[in-house]
């Protein structure tokens, strides 16, 4: 018996290109928070005042914001924003950001606010005596960070981020709004046009957690992995 979508000249093969599309535009919106993320924990870590308020004025806008308003807001100003600008450089005409560009954008921006958390959680449970004895005999402060501090922030922050990225991917549901053919809208599409709303929404609901089994599943070996690197490094110490 086939799965209802999936015979000859069904909906399976649109569904599965969404669930790529859902895939591929939360990876990318993950990269966006890490770098953005990054740089919002190193602000709440400053030892400046101002550069800290800068820091979590950040994440309380994003955070505090409904996630779907953020999408609708870069979605509908984004496009109008790049046209303002192409018409000082001479541009003539509507100039349209591409949905995809705008979701990730939109997507990212919301978890580097969580991400941002969860890098200084990791930056505040670093050991300072190695990082002092490091620093005593003479090693380059960029050498700390890539030697040191990295690869521990990276493994306490490994739980945090798992969860960050099960919430970027049920984030991209919320793109659809924007025309583009994630998981989502290709259920709804599909639900739409064969009237069979409960079947669909089921298998994109499955395909769902299908990703999330996936990642979960990638997240635990990375961090068994780091965490038997640590107690290697550790016993050679030793």
């Amino acid at each position: 018996m086939a799965i209802p979508g999936f015979e000859e000249n069904g909906w399976g093969p649109l569904i599965l290109s969404a669930a790529l599309t859902t895939l591929l535009l939360s990876l990318v919106a993950m990269m966006v928070g890490a770098v953005v993320g990054s740089g919002v924990a190193a602000a709440k870590l400053s030892s400046r005042r101002p550069v800290r308020w800068l820091g979590d004025s950040y994440s309380v806008l994003f955070r505090g914001i409904p996630e779907l308003l953020i999408i609708y807001l870069f979605y509908f100003g984004g496009s109008g924003l790049i046209t303002q600008v192409g018409k000082l450089f001479g541009a003539d005409g509507f100039i349209e950001v591409p949905p995809f560009l705008i979701g990730a954008l939109a997507i990212g921006l919301i978890s580097a606010s969580y991400q941002a958390e969860v890098y200084r959680a990791g930056r505040l449970a670093l050991s300072q005596g190695e990082i002092e004895a490091a620093q005593a005999i003479g090693m380059p402060k960029w050498r700390i960070l890539q030697r040191i501090m990295l690869p521990q922030i990276v493994r306490y922050a490994l739980p945090g981020l798992s969860n960050v990225w099960q919430m970027s991917l049920k984030d991209s549901a919320l793109v659809s709004v924007t025309g583009i053919v994630e998981l989502m809208r290709a259920s709804q599409v599909a639900a739409g046009s064969t009237r069979q709303y409960f079947t669909f929404y089921l298998i994109g609901g499955t395909c769902y957690l299908v990703l999330t089994i996936l990642s979960n599943t990638a997240f635990k070996r990375a961090e068994k992995r780091l965490g038997r690197a640590h107690q290697s490094r550790t016993a050679a110490q030793n």
